[in-house]
């Protein structure tokens, strides 16, 4: 019995260390390498052949040099101003969240991810709101922001994040959406993408609702004093 026992320690071990090691060495190898797929297409892909509908995917990566600086402003003027500040997450913010969502439970839950926290979920996890994920989106953050510059997690973000049906990444949106490349969006455009982020299925950068126009109107005044990116971006802010 003991030896049995033994022998289940060690296979748990394995399971343990071969988890670190692979999931260590795919943030490392992703530091370089392109992501032409995540789990969300593929889930979403799915979902469409299950209710029946034609199978839409939309992508293509462009580097963080061929996408329009205006577009990075936006998303931290919409997502995540303190960026280029914290290390993954941002306390203040959740500290905000969890106080107004404990004043306001009958309103729509304020949620607090960071840009970088969404990038480790769209690259490596799977949509979700258990806790299991959640530990996971955690562990995964931490080692983005360990081994990822803030621009590479910025240009891996804007590459795979969800920005329309079946349309992912910056360069699918631009051309879709705009009829242009990406590094062509204007900062109305990208202010306009930004809007449409809370919920890209709903909202439609192409087509903007009243409410997606008063978030770009914000989400522009905000730009002018988020900190950028680059000197590129500097120039995007006015």
């Amino acid at each position: 019995m003991k030896a049995f026992w033994r022998k289940i320690k060690r296979f748990l071990l394995w399971i343990v260390v071969a988890f670190f090691a692979s999931t260590i060495l795919s943030v490392i190898v992703l530091r370089w390498v392109p992501l032409f797929f995540t789990p969300l297409m593929f889930i979403r892909v799915a979902q469409q052949v299950s209710d029946g509908k034609d199978m839409t995917l939309h992508h293509h990566w462009v580097p963080l040099e061929e996408i329009s600086p205006s577009l990075s402003l936006a998303v931290m003027s919409s997502e995540d101003a303190r960026f280029l500040e914290h290390h993954g997450f941002d306390y203040q913010a959740i500290e905000h969240a969890a106080i107004r969502n404990m004043k306001h439970p009958e309103k729509r839950k304020l949620g607090a991810s960071t840009i970088s926290q969404q990038t480790a979920k769209n690259v490596f996890l799977w949509p979700g709101r258990s806790w299991v994920r959640k530990g996971f989106e955690v562990y995964f953050t931490t080692l983005i922001e360990l081994f990822w510059s803030k621009e590479r997690i910025m240009e891996v973000y804007l590459n795979s994040i969800e920005m329309g049906e079946g349309i992912y990444g910056a360069s699918a949106v631009a051309e879709w959406h705009f009829h242009k490349e990406a590094s062509q969006l204007t900062r109305e455009q990208c202010a306009l993408i930004a809007a449409t982020l809370p919920n890209p299925r709903k909202f439609n950068s192409a087509r903007p609702s009243a409410y997606v126009l008063k978030r770009q109107k914000r989400i522009l005044h905000e730009m002018r004093f988020v900190k950028p990116l680059s000197s590129k971006e500097e120039k995007a802010k006015h």
